[in-house]
């Protein structure tokens, strides 16, 4: 798949890179992604929820009134679930809501989801980004240039850059991010996914080493 390289300024470059099949041209698959996207906002839930038993709430362990002779229900003591302030039955408990998915399946679902926004034509490739400074606004009409601003956008870069991290921090629906820190979740869920060239090339040069060598043969 070939796509055309564009300048900051949102023109195109008159070169053309290649996208590597393996990756971007594969034929999707949907559970994988749902899987994927699953752990992913499992793993973000804190999971400190928490109830008194009957043993933690404050209150007298003495019994109410004696077993018999009362003409009433028996009674233990106030800390009893079924009065108001008693101890909740089978309440949650601190756990994690974190579960293990495969690497082959974890690198099947980005790659699906990477295939889906090729087919879409919402990847855009651009030469290398260069800041001296941090200037938001000047990384803010790059954005612009690539038809990026207006919509939830990804970039994608080779390498850290401190002035690009600072310059796009406050900007709203836009992420930038290294080629190892993406995932399934932020590929559905960004619009515009911009990737630099050498993010490309990266992947043309070593697509085993970025992906953990995923076999996509059986992908439906």
């Amino acid at each position: 798949m070939q796509l055309d390289i564009h300048n900051i300024q949102g023109g195109k470059t008159g070169r053309s890179i290649e996208l590597p099949n393996e990756i971007f041209d594969i034929e999707p698959n949907d559970h994988c992604i749902y899987l994927a996207v699953k752990q992913y906002l499992a793993a973000q839930r804190q999971g400190t929820h928490k109830t008194k038993t009957r043993a933690e709430v404050h209150g007298s362990s003495k019994k109410l009134h004696k077993q018999k002779g009362t003409g009433g229900s028996r009674k233990g003591n106030i800390r009893n679930p079924l009065y108001k302030g008693g101890g909740t039955v089978n309440g949650p408990v601190p756990h994690t809501y974190h579960f293990k998915l495969n690497r082959k399946v974890k690198d099947l679902a980005k790659m699906s989801a990477l295939s889906h926004k090729a087919r879409a034509n919402k990847i855009v490739v651009v030469e290398d980004i260069k800041m001296d400074a941090p200037k938001t606004k000047e990384y803010a009409s790059i954005l612009n240039a690539l038809k990026g601003e207006s919509y939830k956008t990804i970039v994608v870069l080779s390498e850290y850059n401190e002035n690009i991290r600072l310059s796009s921090r406050n900007l709203q629906d836009n992420k930038t991010l290294l080629l190892e820190e993406l995932n399934t979740y932020d590929i559905t869920h960004a619009q515009v996914l911009v990737f630099t060239e050498s993010v490309i090339n990266s992947l043309n040069a070593g697509i085993e080493d970025m992906f953990g060598g995923a076999d996509t043969t059986n992908a439906n």
